[in-house]
Parts: structure tokens; sequence; C-alpha cells
């Protein structure tokens, strides 16, 4: 019987990198965890705690990452990324994307190992297209206090295609489009966790604008499971992995309140700058290169990730 298969999984004890880490396990694959946890939790991975094919290194991927042994997939998933992070940590959002993305695909060099970067749909800005396509090229203001987000983000796919085209690394790229479900951070800034945890708590809503921007949200098990398919792919430049479904921002809030049977008003606050004013992946490429399609309905969704935030609190409380 042949060794396990080993992948690395930086950012794992984050909402995606905790996911995937399960499915990696679950495919069979020995997987080492690497987090500095400035924005990651070790609950989002005690329940591998004795796990015989996991290991965890708590390190910092902006410095040199050293492992023995042989590695024969590398995703590089370390990186804020809520709007909050964006403006308390800046400096290490960019450094973990080039510094940190830099030193993952080095690791990948060394190892002869296939490399997948978890890239965004933030790659798009505020775009001009829509939906979008992987050939778009995006509307972005590479100065504006979103774009330590962005723009590390393109540099990290620009980082990662220099490396396919000048050592043959085997790389892929995911652009991922809003996604949501258990072991998101409850006080990240984003909507899906910041309205559930406003109406769970009694508190307004609160709307950013008139909420008639519009955003498409993919619920987690199916992220994952495009990720995973595009792993296993010899297809090398982006791939958006997200679900069409688009609403407006108002409607996810008043989907909210009736998700959690509350009756509480909503207010609305002056819109942050370069906030995208729609959002709707095309996943036509993703459909006829690894046959995948989002599955889990919104409703379904939403109910598992309310029941989640609803037993934190009690936790937490």
């Amino acid at each position: 019987m042949s060794a396990k298969k080993t992948a690395v999984v930086t950012g794992a004890a984050g909402f995606l990198g905790s996911h995937l880490t399960d499915r990696l396990l679950k495919e069979g694959y020995r997987v080492i965890g690497m987090d500095n946890l400035v924005t990651g939790n070790v609950r989002n991975i005690e329940h591998l705690a004795g796990n015989p094919d996991f290991d965890f290194i708590k390190h910092d991927v902006t410095k040199f990452i050293y492992l023995p042994g042989s590695v024969d997939l590398i995703f590089h998933f370390a990186s804020p990324a809520s709007p909050i992070d964006y403006l308390q940590i800046p400096i290490q959002t960019l450094k973990v994307s080039s510094l940190g993305t830099h030193n993952a695909l080095g690791l990948a060099k060394e190892k002869g190992a296939t490399f997948l970067i978890a890239s965004t749909s933030e790659c798009y800005g505020d775009p001009l297209e829509h939906p979008q396509k992987e050939t778009y090229w995006g509307n972005v203001n590479p100065i504006g206090p979103r774009g330590c987000y962005d723009e590390a983000k393109r540099f990290a796919e620009a980082m990662t295609m220099a490396y396919h085209r000048a050592h043959g690394l085997d790389t892929k790229i995911v652009r991922i489009f809003n996604t949501y479900g258990p072991r998101m951070r409850l006080e990240d800034g984003r909507v899906v966790p910041a309205f559930i945890g406003q109406a769970l708590q009694g508190n307004p809503l609160t709307v950013f604008g008139d909420g008639s921007q519009t955003r498409s949200f993919c619920y987690v098990s199916d992220l994952i499971d495009g990720i995973y398919r595009l792993s296993q792919s010899n297809y090398h430049e982006p791939v958006n992995i997200g679900n069409p479904r688009e609403m407006t921002v108002l409607q996810f809030a008043q989907e909210i309140l009736k998700h959690t049977g509350k009756d509480l008003p909503i207010i609305h606050k002056e819109l942050p700058t370069d906030d995208p004013k729609v959002r709707q992946p095309d996943i036509g490429l993703a459909s006829k290169l690894l046959g995948w399609e989002p599955k889990v309905a919104f409703e379904e969704g939403i109910s598992r990730t309310v029941a989640y935030f609803r037993d934190f609190l009690a936790i937490k409380s």
C-alpha cells in the first residue's frame, strides 16, 4: 500500500482553510496546516486534534517556509479576507499575498508540488462587466482602502503565472466569490456574519448605501468542492468559483430577518469607498472544465449558518 499524499494548507485555521483541510483529509491526504493565527482561530481545527493525518504548525508564511519530506499539493489560503482586516492590518495583508506567495511557490518548486492559490473576485474591483468572466481584467483602485487586498491578490496571480511559465510549475488559480457558512468570524465585517450577528443579538441590521448593490453567495461546501476539483485538473489560468444567484444587500438583510425570526429595523450608513456595486460570477468555465456547479440552496445554507452562529453566541455568553 502506497504512502498517503501530503498536502500543505496555509491559512489552515481560517474559515476556508479549515473546511479545505477537512475535505483533503476525507480524500485521503495527509495534511500539514500552517497559520499565524492573526485572523485564523484554532477553534476551527480543534476537532482534528489527535488525527494522525493532520499536523499543525504555527508559522507566518511571510517568513521562509521549511518542511522536511515530500509534499504533493500546496494550497495557499493564508490571507486576511474582510474589509475590517484591510483597514486594520493593510501591510500584513499586502505581505501575505506577496512575500507569502513567493515563499509558498518556492516551497512548491523545491518539492515539485502542485500549487493552488486562493485568489478573489476582488481582482475585478468595482466591475464594469457583469457578470464577471475570467477574461475581464477588472476595475481596481490601487491606492484606495481596498487596494491592499485587491492589488495583493492580483500580484499573487501574476507571481503564480510567472512561476508556471518560468519554472514549469503546476499551478492553479481560483477566484473565490462571496462564500458563507460555519466558522466565519462573527465580527469580521463581511455581510453574512454581520447581519446574522446583529439579528441574533437583537440589534438593527446595518446596510451600507441604499442596499441596491448586489452580491452572489456560495455555500462553503460547494466552494470547497470546486476548489478540490480544480486542484486535480490540468488547467493553469484563473477559474471563477461562486454561486451566480444574485441578490441585493437589502434583499439579503430581509432574508436574514426571515431566517432568524426577528422583526428588527434596517438602518443605512454611508457606502464605503470603492465598495463594488455588483458582483456575480460567470461560472461557465468551471462548469465546462470541472463539471462543477453549486448544489446547496440558499435557504438551506443560510439555515445551517444561522444555526452555527446561534450555537456560537450561546457558548460565548
